[in-house]
């Protein structure tokens, strides 16, 4: 567990360790979950030092929930009827949560004892109300530290204190059930923590695929609804990381090729090569995503109409998706 100096390495927690057991951290998690049986014992095995983990699911296939009840998680049932609050908003509004403080996790993410260590200590000052954490992501087994792909969210915050920005109001069940790329906006002062969250993320791609799939179905909605919703926020150069990202994609999207420019930019400017192979196809399969928002956004302009059986309450896939596109729509 002790590295060199007496140090304590970057891995998951140990539940065995005494002090987590005896003085569980006084915050309440929402982890967010369909069909995550792979990915979340290791989620949970890294909460066992906190003092509520909330388990929101859509009614997983898998074994999810038995999984999470395993862990003593709570779990709630959430039925998605389209439009906005989704899944963790919800659970926020709905929820009686047990502490004053609340961490958003998805399920291929873990704590770390550091971590842990850093965010006791951060609860604990009064003049701040939320935390940007980073990912250190794994990618087909390996560390991705270029390709633009470390970044923070603001993950940790008082309750009561932060609310998700809503960026498409006419959402539905193809551009999935939870949060996608809106972020969590707090009322109060924000800093960033040292060290970072464990992303690793063991599905196949073909589901890593099929997920993105609906995201570009939700992030097609709002581009092709045109100008920025109520409370979001902002592209702006200068702004935060996530609004820094806004700002890139908002340039990339205009331009024609713009699939090919993502990938070089990634894979290039930001020295994604240097992460080998996964380096590769991580960069690949972003400029995919890029591709697959402008040829829905295409598709939205030229009022394509499906047969019935291809509508999108009748393919859960999300195929036939159908967007209002504006004016404004990226072209």
């Amino acid at each position: 567990m002790w590295g060199t100096g007496g140090r304590l390495q970057m891995q998951d927690l140990d539940p065995s360790t005494p002090w987590l057991r005896e003085t569980p951290l006084p915050i309440s998690v929402i982890v967010a979950v369909r069909n995550e049986a792979g990915n979340l014992p290791r989620c949970l095995e890294s909460l066992r030092a906190i003092g509520e983990v909330c388990v929101i699911d859509s009614h997983s296939t898998d074994e999810t929930a038995l999984i999470a009840q395993s862990y003593g998680a709570r779990v709630i049932q959430f039925d998605y009827q389209g439009g906005w609050p989704k899944k963790r908003q919800w659970a926020m509004d709905t929820l009686s949560l047990a502490h004053d403080w609340i961490l958003l996790l998805d399920a291929d993410e873990a704590l770390t004892l550091e971590l842990v260590g850093e965010i006791r200590r951060a609860i604990a000052n009064a003049e701040i109300d939320g935390y940007y954490i980073a990912l250190r992501m794994y990618f087909l087994g390996r560390v991705l530290r270029h390709g633009d792909a470390h970044f923070y969210k603001l993950s940790l915050f008082r309750r009561g204190k932060g609310r998700f920005e809503c960026r498409l109001q006419g959402q539905d069940g193809s551009m999935c059930d939870m949060e996608v790329h809106e972020h969590v906006v707090v009322a109060g002062p924000t800093a960033k923590l040292e060290h970072p969250l464990v992303h690793r993320n063991l599905d196949s791609l073909s589901r890593y695929i099929q997920k993105h799939d609906s995201y570009s179905n939700w992030e097609a909605g709002v581009w092709a609804q045109g100008g920025a919703s109520r409370g979001e926020l902002a592209p702006a150069l200068r702004g935060t990381q996530a609004q820094r990202r806004r700002w890139l994609k908002s340039k990339f999207l205009g331009l024609s090729g713009s699939p090919v420019l993502f990938f070089l930019y990634r894979y290039l400017v930001r020295l994604g090569f240097l992460d080998g192979r996964a380096g590769l196809i991580y960069a690949g399969f972003q400029a995919i995503q890029v591709f697959h928002i402008k040829a829905k956004l295409f598709e939205a302009r030229r009022g394509w109409q499906y047969p019935d059986s291809r509508r999108p309450e009748a393919d859960p896939g999300g195929a036939g998706v159908r967007l209002e596109a504006s004016s404004r729509a990226v072209r």
